[in-house]
């Protein structure tokens, strides 16, 4: 299936009205400008947003989502923008936006369909392309009595009812095996991902998590060296990017940066971008960026948190890291600190803070670690060279024979090669093995 053709890619950028719903007890209802984040996603696909507005309401039409009033005002504030697009920040179901757009005559995109706007138009590798159409295919499917409405001139007429549920029937079941493709392909890149995370070089992960725009690309940078694309744009990138990370006490890891996070991110998203969040699920240690200066820090925390939930991640051990901290006042400063005590601060733009983060990162390693005394045969070549590459020597001997060294690694490594030590009959044994934490 071909990938849906961009929304808002044109040459003129199309005018825009963003529009949200606030329910109580959402986030919107305490962002401090409930439209900065769908605005920002609006221009971030391409779109000139002209104007905006809200309505606060206890539930939600299950006609159009808003009351007749409120339509009447986004139509009459659309004519005096002279706006051609409506941009709903609600997931809308299909009948919603059936009758929304027939009740505005404009395009609608809901939130939804917006954010698969952005991921298809930033989608470099295969990888991400793939999990763009699983997401824009699972949508899809949940809508395509909306793209046979032409059905409904017909109004069930004798004769008329069984060409169009026929081809309803065959577009499901084509879009249903388009689907199953792509999660099996997918399910191939997510075992791929998992093997090679056993057998790199370097002992322990790290994975860069956050909110979108909060400055993780620009913490990979500084901490790596590595040329990676900055943007000052929500989602401005998709694939994870993996890069060495050399800490000033010689040690070596693995830093990824992988897909920012939004409130309310689509399930779809979420189920269809696991292989790429995988990075996430195979790191020892979560550097969860925030960026300190926002106004709705703490919306964006929980929306961090959630996800990191739906995907089984919150197992994972997690430093907070207040980016941007160039940019908050000192009085805003002592009140961070205060509410998030165990925090870092650090400004990936200026590099403050980032020697203190390789401090703690460090003792946090020598803490978490398992600590062995291994004994190995000195005659087998490959299983001292596979510790030597996923554990860090300490101290190392010969004893009859025997390679017998102190090692740490981290507990994630030492299963895998334990298992695949004990599948292959390999000849070594603990000697002494101590966990701390």
């Amino acid at each position: 299936m071909a990938q849906k053709q961009t929304i808002l890619a044109q040459e003129e950028a199309e005018r825009a009205i963003v529009v949200t719903l606030i329910l109580p007890g959402s986030a919107a209802s305490e962002a401090e400008d409930p439209l900065e984040e769908i605005r920002g996603l609006a221009e971030a696909a391409g779109a000139n947003v002209v104007d905006g507005l809200y309505q606060k309401v206890q539930k939600v039409n299950p006609r159009a989502a808003f009351g007749k009033g409120k339509i009447e005002e986004i139509a009459q504030l659309a004519k005096a923008q002279d706006a051609v697009l409506i941009v709903v920040d609600y997931d809308l179901s299909p009948s919603q936006g059936r009758n929304l757009e027939k009740d505005l005559g404009l395009r609608v995109v809901d939130r939804t369909e917006l954010i698969l706007d952005i991921f298809s138009t930033r989608a470099q590798t295969k990888q991400a392309k793939l999990q763009v159409e699983l997401a824009q295919s699972e949508y899809m499917k949940t809508r395509l009595m909306r793209m046979w409405t032409h059905l409904e001139r017909t109004e069930g007429a004798i004769g008329s009812r069984g060409p169009g549920e026929t081809q309803l029937e065959t577009d499901r079941r084509l879009v249903n095996k388009r689907i199953s493709d792509l999660r099996k392909k997918l399910k191939q890149i997510e075992g791929r991902r998992h093997r090679e995370a056993i057998s790199r070089e370097y002992p322990y992960t790290v994975s860069l998590v956050g909110y979108t725009n909060a400055g993780k690309s620009s913490l990979l940078r500084r901490l790596t060296g590595a040329d990676v694309f900055v943007a000052d744009q929500l989602f401005a990138t998709l694939d994870t990017r993996i890069r060495n990370w050399r800490l000033k006490d010689t040690r070596e890891l693995i830093l990824a940066d992988t897909v920012g996070f939004v409130r309310d991110l689509p399930h779809g998203l979420v189920a269809s971008f696991h292989a790429t969040l995988e990075e996430t699920l195979n790191a020892d240690l979560l550097l969860h960026v925030c960026d300190a200066s926002a106004a709705d820090l703490d919306i964006h925390i929980r929306a961090v948190e959630s996800v990191l939930k739906e995907v089984e991640a919150d197992g994972i051990s997690l430093l907070l890291l207040l980016n941007k901290w160039d940019r908050v006042s000192q009085d805003d400063r002592m009140i961070l600190m205060n509410r998030f005590p165990d925090a870092i601060p650090v400004s990936a733009h200026s590099g403050d803070g980032l020697d203190r983060l390789e401090e703690v990162i460090g003792q946090y390693l020598d803490d978490w670690s398992l600590h062995l005394k291994v004994s190995v045969p000195a005659s087998d070549g490959r299983l001292l060279a596979d510790f030597r590459r996923i554990s860090r020597v300490l101290h190392e001997d010969y004893e009859e024979g025997n390679w017998v060294a102190e090692v740490t690694l981290s507990p994630r490594h030492w299963s895998a090669l334990r298992h695949e030590l004990l599948a292959q009959g390999g000849d070594f044994k603990v000697v002494e093995a101590v966990e701390s934490h």
